[in-house]
C-alpha cells in the first residue's frame, strides 16, 4: 500500500481481462486509492491463437468492480495502441473525466505469427507483433505526456525476459520487446528534467493466457504436453514456481509510487531468479 498514491490517476494499457497483468496492475493500483482508467480494444478482433481477449463487456465489470471494491473514481475506454485515431478518441475521453494522468502502463501487448524461426517468420505477422508491443507504446506515451507534465509523473513499460534473452521461435516478439527496454532508457533520459521517471518491467514467466498459449506452443514443437511444459519451465526457475501477475503489479506500484523517487530509466527483472545476468 503506497498512501502517496492516493487520488492519484493511472491509466493502464491492455488491461481489459481479468486474467493478465494489467487488471493485476489496475488492482493494485485502485487498492491504494488511485483513479483507474481501464484501457483496452473493447472489441474482439479475428484471434486465431486461442488466447482469450478482453470485451468491452468485460471492461466495464472490471470498471464498475473496482470503483466499487475500493471506492475510486474509474473509466473504461476502448484504445487501439496501433491506430493514432483511437489513441486520440481516448485521450478525449480521459480529459472528460480526469483533470492530469500521473502514472501510465504500457502494457498491452500481443504476439503473432509464432512459432517460427526468424528466417520464417511471416512478415507481415512479424510488423504486427512489432507495431503492438514497441510503436504501440511509443504512440500511448507521446499522446499521454501533455497529461503528465507539470507535476511529477512516472511511466511503467511492461518488457519481457524474451527483450534480455532470446525465446525459441518467437523472435518477432523478443526484438520488439527489446526495443521497449531501449525507448524505457531514451524516454529516462529525455525526461528526467521535467520530472517523469520511466522504467521497464521484464516478466519472467508468468501464469497468464498468452503464457498458457505460449506453453501449448511449445507443447508442439517439443511434442510434449502443455503440464510437461511448464513443469520443465518451473525447474529452471531457481524460486522453482510460475510468478502471477499480481507479483508483477507489486513492482509496478512500487515505480510510479514516491518509494521509487530515484529510480528511472531501468529494466527491472520478475522472474524468480530465472535471469541473473548483470
Amino acid at each position: 500500500m503506497y498512501k502517496d498514491l492516493e487520488g492519484k490517476t493511472a491509466l493502464v494499457t491492455g488491461s481489459g481481462k481479468r486474467s493478465g497483468i494489467g487488471f493485476a496492475i489496475a488492482e493494485k493500483m485502485a487498492s491504494c486509492g488511485a483513479k483507474v482508467i481501464i484501457a483496452d480494444l473493447g472489441r474482439n478482433p479475428e484471434n486465431k491463437s486461442g488466447v482469450k481477449l478482453g470485451t468491452r463487456e468485460e471492461m466495464e465489470s472490471i470498471a464498475s468492480g473496482l470503483a466499487e471494491k475500493f471506492g475510486v473514481k474509474t473509466l473504461a475506454v476502448d484504445l487501439d495502441v496501433t491506430r493514432n485515431d483511437s489513441i486520440q478518441q481516448m485521450i478525449q475521453k480521459v480529459k472528460g473525466q480526469f483533470e492530469r494522468i500521473d502514472a501510465l502502463f504500457n502494457n498491452a501487448g500481443a504476439s503473432f505469427g509464432a512459432p517460427s524461426p526468424a528466417h520464417m517468420y511471416n512478415e507481415e505477422a512479424w510488423m504486427k507483433t512489432i507495431d503492438v508491443n514497441l510503436h504501440g507504446t511509443f504512440r500511448v506515451s507521446k499522446a499521454v505526456l501533455p497529461m503528465m507534465v507539470g507535476k511529477p509523473a512516472a511511466i511503467v513499460n511492461i518488457s519481457s525476459k524474451a527483450g534480455k534473452t532470446p525465446p525459441l521461435a518467437n523472435g518477432a516478439y523478443a526484438v520488439a520487446k527489446a526495443g521497449v527496454l531501449m525507448l524505457t532508457k531514451v524516454m529516462a533520459l529525455e525526461l528526467a528534467n521535467q520530472g517523469i521517471r520511466v522504467n521497464a518491467i521484464c516478466p519472467g514467466i508468468i501464469m497468464t493466457d498468452l503464457q498458457v498459449y505460449r506453453f501449448e506452443m511449445e507443447a508442439k514443437f517439443f511434442q510434449s504436453t502443455r503440464e510437461e511444459r511448464e513443469k520443465e519451465w518451473a525447474k529452471q526457475i531457481p524460486q522453482g514456481r510460475i510468478g502471477s501477475p499480481a507479483e508483477v503489479a507489486d513492482l509496478a506500484a512500487y515505480l510510479v509510487s514516491k518509494e521509487s523517487s530515484y529510480i528511472t530509466g531501468q529494466a527491472m527483472n520478475v522472474c524468480g531468479g530465472l535471469l541473473m545476468a548483470l
